[in-house]
């Protein structure tokens, strides 16, 4: 088969800002033409673009503009009409000029009209159109044998409508039936309903398949038996073709029509021994109403089980591609998994004082952030607690002085407890220490009142020493002597007791 090689110029009307205004030109002529009106004047034209939905407003030159350039790309194409009557120079100018399609233009607007066409249509697998192809083909066998030539060629020109219908809708039904199987962004209950639908027109066309390819091969057998080329020549009789070119058009229009025939043949009777397309129409039915029925399973599964896992990783994943950019997909990682980057709300700046509490997140400076955070989850490194000093025999020591000393101060009371009244000079030579705690004793006495007798009285401070001090009514001078001097005073009369004591000991005289 050749390659299509289209003219560059020759659907370049379809494009532009004017492309809408060429696409109208053009089909005023097809309607035109439809009308059996050959050529249009600049008002035919006009009135045509009115017809078809132009409604815009034009001039012109507008027009003549557009009409100069589709001449250009060779799809208008421009004669000068001298047959009619002109009575003034501008009617001339206006009317002369008589403008039709080109063959090419002609092609490109049918080409298109048949584009949209089939955008808008739908493909099917229609039962009806094999039993036409039966039915032409049986007519053909009946028409051969008793019939003319101009029913044998009605019933060609038929029979081929029938063929090309079916292969037609044939490819147009398996490019949207592969479109439905890959069509998972649907409404489920629509999706449902529709490939059930699917499914049952498909396990209807395949009932009775077998028989009407069967039948319509037979059919193909027996007027192969008469001859094909007998019946394309009689074909070419009732067709009765015109000679407008000059050359003969049966050649033409016979290889058209053997080439028709072996489309036929490929369908339902291939000769090289091949599978006949028919059965490949019924394998790819019959694997398309498996693979239909396997996804209705899935949805009624995943009716069944309102969650899973699986289908919504899948579902993420559709997400995930349709995302438009990279915020987005971050932020439908962060929604999906909360796993976001960390807020570290407990952090302080080092002087919160310069930073006002009002003040919005994105305004103040950051913060540091410790590594420690991400490996040991603390902002700081603590060591271990140091190990707490056993002071067990300090304390004992401690308690042994103490005791020690509460013994000597013990002792130190007893032997400085006078009894009773005595003088400061009885002391005459005693210990520094003993004589240290005397002096601190005679210190507190002095340090108070004396009453209205002159005595002075004074206690240590835990009160279990008591003293009472009077002057020396002769003047004497008390000498002590320690190991360390001598200490000269008044020699006091004083008298040092427990507390509590003279109480007792008053108490024991009273007794």
């Amino acid at each position: 088969m050749d390659p299509i090689r289209v003219p560059p110029e020759m659907f370049r009307f379809t494009s532009g800002d004017r492309a809408e205004l060429y696409v109208a030109v053009l089909h005023a002529f097809g309607e035109a033409s439809e009308r059996l009106e050959t050529a249009l004047g600049l008002d035919e034209v006009r009135a045509r673009l009115r017809s078809v939905g132009w409604l815009d407003a034009l001039t012109d030159n507008d027009l003549s503009t557009a009409l100069d350039q589709l001449r250009d790309w060779r799809l208008v194409d421009v004669i000068q009409n001298h047959s009619e009557n002109y009575r003034t120079a501008s009617e001339y100018e206006r009317r002369n000029l008589q403008y039709s399609l080109t063959r090419q233009g002609e092609a490109a607007f049918a080409g298109v009209v048949h584009a949209m066409s089939l955008l808008a249509s739908t493909g099917a697998l229609q039962t009806a159109v094999l039993d036409a192809i039966s039915d032409r083909l049986g007519d053909l066998l009946h028409e051969l044998d008793t019939g003319s030539d101009r029913r044998i060629f009605s019933a060609l020109i038929e029979l081929e409508g029938h063929l090309e219908a079916l292969r037609g809708n044939t490819k147009q039904f398996n490019g949207e039936l592969q479109r439905l199987l890959r069509a998972d962004g649907a409404d489920l209950t629509t999706f449902h309903e529709v490939k059930a639908s699917t499914v049952a027109y498909l396990e209807e066309f395949l009932t009775n398949l077998e028989p009407r390819s069967h039948t319509i091969a037979t059919r193909i057998e027996k007027i192969e038996a008469h001859g094909v080329d007998l019946l394309h020549q009689r074909a070419l009789l009732g067709a009765d073709l015109p000679h407008l070119t000059g050359t003969d058009p049966g050649p033409a229009w016979l290889a058209h029509r053997r080439a028709r025939w072996d489309g036929l043949r490929a369908w339902f009777r291939p000769l090289d021994g091949s599978a006949p397309r028919v059965e490949q129409l019924h394998l790819v039915a019959r694997r398309a109403i498996i693979t239909l029925l396997q996804v209705l399973a899935r949805i009624t599964e995943s009716k069944r089980h309102a969650s899973s896992a699986v289908a919504d990783f899948r579902e993420l994943a559709r997400w995930f591609t349709a995302a438009p950019a990279q915020d987005d997909l971050h932020r439908l990682w962060s929604t999906m998994f909360g796993l976001g980057s960390a807020r570290h709300a407990h952090l302080a700046h080092p002087d919160p004082e310069l930073i006002s509490p009002a003040a919005s997140w994105y305004e103040t400076p950051p913060v540091a952030v410790s590594p420690l955070l991400r490996s040991a989850g603390k902002a700081e490194r603590f060591t271990k607690t140091g190990r707490v000093r056993d002071v067990t025999a300090i304390k004992a020591a401690r308690n042994e002085r103490a005791l020690a000393e509460r013994a000597e101060l013990e002792a130190a009371w007893d032997l400085l407890d006078t009894g009773g009244p005595i003088r400061l000079s009885a002391f005459d030579r005693i210990d520094h220490a003993l004589f240290e705690r005397l002096l601190d004793l005679l210190g507190r006495a002095l340090a108070t009142g004396p009453d209205p007798g002159g005595t002075r009285r004074s206690t240590t401070s835990d009160g279990r020493i008591e003293i009472l001090l009077r002057p020396p009514r002769d003047g004497a001078i008390a000498v002590l002597t320690t190991n360390r001097g001598e200490f000269r005073g008044p020699d006091y009369e004083l008298e040092i007791r427990a507390a509590g004591q003279r109480r007792q000991r008053a108490s024991g005289d009273r007794a």
